[in-house]
C-alpha cells in the first residue's frame, strides 16, 4: 500500500540491504628507488588500495605494474587520479619539483589530496611546502621512514609523521600498509625532526663502532667476530635505545627510580670506558669519542659527575 508520499514504504533489513562496496584508497607513489620501490610494492599487495606509480626509470615501474599497479605518464597525471600521494625522491629540490607538478595538476575528482613526503629533508622544508600547498587543496605531511630497504621490503618500517590530525587520518590506510610502527609525531615538520634525532643516534653510533674497530684491530682481534657479538648483544639489550625510557632529559632526583638504574649504568660505563681508553693509549689508538663518552655519560643520563 502506498504511503502519503506516493512511495511504497519498505524496511531494509540486513538480508535485503545491498552489500556495501569495500572502501578503496587510491594511492600514488613517486620515486621507486632502493626504499621507494619496496614501499610501493607493499601498497600494491594490500587489499583496499589501488596504487599508481611514476618514476623516470622504466624498470621499477614495470615491476610495479607486474605486481598490480598502474603506470602514470607524469607526476601531474598521477596527482589527478589519487587521494594520497607518497613521494620518495633524493633531496629537498626534487621534493619541491614534484610538489610543483602536483599543484599544477587538474583534479577532476575534486576533494583534498594528501601528499606524504617520505624523503628526509631540512627541518623547515615541510612547513614551507605545506604553506604553499594548502591554498590548492593539498595537505602536505612529512613522513620520513626508518628501517631501510629491509624494513621497506618487509612492511616493517617506522614512519614518523608530522601534520594535521585530519590529513594524518586520511593517509592512515597507506601509512599502515607500509609500516608496522606509524607515529603521529605532531604538527607538520615534527616527523622530520623526529627522524633527524633518530639518525643522529644512528650515525654517531656508527662512528663509535669504527672507533671500537680500530681499538680491536690494534689489539689483534677478529673484527668480523666483534661485529657478530655487537649485533647479538644489542638484540638482547636493545642497544642505545635501552636507556631511552624517560620522558625528559632533566637531572634525576635522588629518590627517582631511574637514579639507581642509571647510577649502575654510569658506574659500569665509566669503569669500562676507563679501561678501554687505557688500552687505546697503550696501543697508540685515537679514541676521541670514548674520551667524550667518559666525560659526558653521567650528565647525559641526568646524574652529577663525580
Amino acid at each position: 500500500m502506498a504511503g502519503r508520499s506516493g512511495f511504497d514504504h519498505h524496511t531494509t533489513t540486513a538480508a535485503t540491504r545491498p552489500a556495501e562496496e569495500p572502501a578503496v584508497t587510491r594511492a600514488g607513489f613517486v620515486g621507486l628507488g632502493n626504499i621507494g620501490r619496496p614501499m610501493a610494492l607493499q601498497l600494491a599487495g594490500t587489499d583496499g588500495i589501488e596504487v599508481s606509480v611514476y618514476d623516470v626509470v622504466p624498470e621499477p615501474v614495470e615491476e610495479l605494474c607486474a605486481a598490480g599497479a598502474k603506470a602514470s605518464a607524469s607526476v601531474a597525471e598521477l596527482a589527478a587520479s589519487v587521494e594520497v600521494l607518497s613521494v620518495m625522491v633524493r633531496d629537498d629540490d626534487q621534493v619541491r619539483q614534484v610538489l610543483s607538478e602536483v599543484l599544477a595538476a587538474r583534479r577532476p575528482t575534486g576533494g583534498r589530496l594528501t601528499v606524504l613526503v617520505h624523503s628526509t629533508v631540512a627541518p623547515d622544508t615541510p612547513a614551507e611546502l605545506a604553506a604553499i600547498a594548502e591554498p590548492h587543496g593539498v595537505d602536505v605531511l612529512d613522513a620520513p621512514v626508518s628501517g631501510g630497504p629491509m624494513g621497506a621490503a618487509e612492511g616493517t618500517l617506522a614512519i614518523l609523521v608530522g601534520g594535521t590530525p585530519e590529513a594524518y587520518a586520511a593517509a592512515g590506510p597507506v601509512l599502515t600498509a607500509m609500516g608496522s610502527k606509524v607515529v603521529h609525531a605532531g604538527p607538520v615538520g615534527a616527523g622530520t625532526r623526529f627522524k633527524l634525532a633518530r639518525n643522529l643516534l644512528h650515525f654517531a653510533s656508527f662512528t663509535a663502532a669504527t672507533e671500537a674497530q680500530r681499538l680491536a684491530e690494534a689489539a689483534g682481534l677478529d673484527l668480523v667476530v666483534l661485529g657478530d657479538v655487537v649485533r647479538h648483544t644489542d638484540a638482547i639489550t636493545g642497544g642505545p635505545g635501552a636507556i631511552m625510557h624517560r620522558d625528559t632529559t632533566a637531572p634525576i632526583a635522588p629518590d627517582d627510580f631511574w637514579h639507581g638504574v642509571f647510577g649502575h649504568v654510569v658506574a659500569l660505563g665509566e669503569k669500562d670506558l676507563g679501561f678501554a681508553i687505557a688500552l687505546a693509549d697503550e696501543l697508540g689508538v685515537e679514541v676521541p669519542l670514548a674520551r667524550l663518552a667518559l666525560d659526558q655519560l653521567a650528565p647525559g643520563l641526568g646524574l652529577p659527575k663525580d
